[in-house]
């Protein structure tokens, strides 16, 4: 590794879904990675069964210095035939690679790692945020993370909102005696 560079976390977008497979190297390599899961109800010979998946398709969260990543789609592309590029957002005339901050992506895997939750998963388009109070959790499962309170459409109590902006939005319950309003 070269030891200039700093590490951040990157947004791989991957194809046909094969956003379990990029992890599973990634995690090979002792690359740090995130593909947030939930469970979700399926039909398998007439009968449900409820089964782990990604949550997001196609996005892969890696923290790595970015020669790494760009070493690592390398070998994907050569070793197993397909490709995974980074996610990048328009500045001006020109795109550069999207990057998440630490706290934030910390604050969306603490929510997001609690598979077992009431937990909801939301792309930008489908959540009209409206100007929340910005909270912060105190203590429980959630301690110390940060977001904004509001109601979500088919919820009846108000949720933690946790976002990457552009990205994903993780949503969930939170006791109100936890919830501590920050000032601006």
């Amino acid at each position: 590794m070269n030891n200039k560079e700093i590490f951040y976390w990157y947004v791989l977008k991957t194809i046909f879904s094969r956003e379990t497979k990029v992890k599973q190297l990634l995690d090979e390599r002792n690359i740090k990675s995130f593909v947030p899961m939930q469970y979700k109800i399926r039909q398998k010979e007439g009968k449900k069964i409820k089964v782990l998946e990604p949550a997001i398709r196609d996005l892969v969260f890696v923290y790595a210095q970015k020669t790494d990543v760009e070493q690592f789609k390398k070998e994907l592309f050569v070793n197993y035939g397909f490709d995974a590029y980074f996610l990048t957002r328009k500045n001006g005339l020109k795109r550069v690679i999207e990057t998440i901050p630490e706290k934030q992506m910390q604050d969306f895997i603490n929510v997001a790692s609690h598979v077992q939750e009431d937990i909801a998963y939301f792309s930008p388009e489908d959540l009209e945020l409206q100007k929340g109070t910005k909270v912060k959790v105190i203590g429980g499962l959630f301690d110390g993370i940060e977001g904004v309170l509001t109601r979500v459409k088919g919820k009846r109590c108000k949720r933690i909102v946790i976002e990457i902006p552009g990205l994903a939005i993780a949503t969930s319950y939170v006791e109100p005696d936890l919830i501590q309003i920050i000032k601006d």
